[in-house]
Protein backbone atom coordinates (compact mmCIF):
# COMPACT_ATOMS: atom_id res chain seq x y z
CA UNK A 1 0.00 0.00 0.00
CA UNK A 2 1.40 3.38 -0.96
CA UNK A 3 1.99 6.34 1.33
CA UNK A 4 1.48 9.91 0.08
CA UNK A 5 2.73 12.94 1.99
CA UNK A 6 1.75 16.58 1.51
CA UNK A 7 3.51 19.68 2.83
CA UNK A 8 6.45 17.61 3.97
CA UNK A 9 9.30 19.21 5.88
CA UNK A 10 12.36 17.94 7.72
CA UNK A 11 10.38 17.32 10.93
CA UNK A 12 6.91 16.31 9.79
CA UNK A 13 4.28 16.20 7.07
CA UNK A 14 1.03 18.14 7.41
CA UNK A 15 -0.93 15.38 5.65
CA UNK A 16 -0.17 11.67 5.29
CA UNK A 17 -2.38 9.33 3.26
CA UNK A 18 -2.02 5.57 3.73
CA UNK A 19 -4.49 3.47 1.81
CA UNK A 20 -7.90 5.01 2.43
CA UNK A 21 -6.94 6.80 5.65
CA UNK A 22 -5.87 10.44 5.88
CA UNK A 23 -3.88 11.65 8.89
CA UNK A 24 -3.44 15.35 9.60
CA UNK A 25 -0.75 16.79 11.85
CA UNK A 26 -1.93 19.12 14.58
CA UNK A 27 -3.21 22.31 12.94
CA UNK A 28 -2.86 25.71 14.60
CA UNK A 29 -4.14 29.08 13.44
CA UNK A 30 -2.28 30.81 10.63
CA UNK A 31 -3.93 34.16 9.98
CA UNK A 32 -5.68 34.17 13.36
CA UNK A 33 -2.62 33.43 15.52
CA UNK A 34 -2.76 35.66 18.58
CA UNK A 35 -6.50 36.22 18.26
CA UNK A 36 -9.32 34.70 20.32
CA UNK A 37 -10.49 31.10 20.43
CA UNK A 38 -13.40 31.70 18.04
CA UNK A 39 -11.18 33.21 15.34
CA UNK A 40 -8.45 30.61 15.82
CA UNK A 41 -10.90 27.72 15.64
CA UNK A 42 -12.50 29.12 12.46
CA UNK A 43 -9.05 29.54 10.89
CA UNK A 44 -7.95 26.03 11.89
CA UNK A 45 -11.10 24.40 10.53
CA UNK A 46 -10.65 26.25 7.24
CA UNK A 47 -7.08 24.93 7.03
CA UNK A 48 -8.33 21.42 7.82
CA UNK A 49 -10.89 21.69 5.01
CA UNK A 50 -8.05 22.55 2.62
CA UNK A 51 -5.83 19.69 3.79
CA UNK A 52 -8.67 17.18 3.50
CA UNK A 53 -9.53 18.39 -0.01
CA UNK A 54 -5.87 18.03 -1.02
CA UNK A 55 -6.02 14.40 0.15
CA UNK A 56 -9.28 13.73 -1.72
CA UNK A 57 -11.71 13.73 1.18
CA UNK A 58 -13.77 16.09 3.35
CA UNK A 59 -15.10 16.64 6.87
CA UNK A 60 -18.04 14.27 6.31
CA UNK A 61 -15.52 11.42 6.46
CA UNK A 62 -13.81 12.35 9.73
CA UNK A 63 -13.04 9.33 11.89
CA UNK A 64 -11.48 11.02 14.91
CA UNK A 65 -10.43 14.40 16.23
CA UNK A 66 -8.19 15.48 19.07
CA UNK A 67 -8.56 19.08 20.17
CA UNK A 68 -6.07 20.84 22.42
CA UNK A 69 -7.06 24.10 24.10
CA UNK A 70 -4.98 26.17 26.50
CA UNK A 71 -7.87 26.95 28.85
CA UNK A 72 -10.84 24.67 29.44
CA UNK A 73 -12.91 27.79 30.20
CA UNK A 74 -12.91 28.40 26.42
CA UNK A 75 -14.38 24.95 25.71
CA UNK A 76 -17.92 26.30 24.99
CA UNK A 77 -16.51 28.98 22.66
CA UNK A 78 -14.49 26.44 20.68
CA UNK A 79 -17.45 24.03 20.62
CA UNK A 80 -19.76 26.70 19.13
CA UNK A 81 -17.46 26.99 16.11
CA UNK A 82 -16.88 23.22 15.90
CA UNK A 83 -20.62 22.46 16.08
CA UNK A 84 -21.37 24.89 13.24
CA UNK A 85 -18.62 23.34 11.08
CA UNK A 86 -18.80 19.58 11.68
CA UNK A 87 -20.88 17.51 9.24
CA UNK A 88 -24.24 16.71 10.86
CA UNK A 89 -24.74 12.98 11.26
CA UNK A 90 -21.04 12.35 10.53
CA UNK A 91 -19.44 13.48 13.77
CA UNK A 92 -16.11 11.80 14.58
CA UNK A 93 -14.91 10.21 17.78
CA UNK A 94 -13.39 13.14 19.65
CA UNK A 95 -11.32 14.12 22.66
CA UNK A 96 -10.61 17.61 23.97
CA UNK A 97 -7.63 18.21 26.24
CA UNK A 98 -6.36 21.27 28.07
CA UNK A 99 -2.68 21.66 27.23
CA UNK A 100 0.12 24.17 26.91
CA UNK A 101 0.76 24.61 23.18
CA UNK A 102 4.02 25.20 21.29
CA UNK A 103 3.81 29.02 21.32
CA UNK A 104 1.85 31.55 23.38
CA UNK A 105 -0.06 32.95 20.36
CA UNK A 106 -1.88 29.62 19.95
CA UNK A 107 -5.00 28.84 22.01
CA UNK A 108 -6.27 25.89 19.96
CA UNK A 109 -4.72 22.99 18.03
CA UNK A 110 -6.76 20.34 16.22
CA UNK A 111 -5.63 17.02 14.79
CA UNK A 112 -7.95 14.80 12.72
CA UNK A 113 -8.01 11.44 10.96
CA UNK A 114 -10.38 10.86 8.05
CA UNK A 115 -11.35 8.16 5.58
CA UNK A 116 -11.08 8.80 1.84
Amino acid sequence: MSVQRFETGPRMSQVVVHGNTVYLAGVVAGKAAGKGVTEQTQDILSIIDGHLAKAGTDKSKLLSATIYITDMKTFPEMNAVWDAWVSAGNTPARATVEAKLAAPQYNVEIMVVAAK
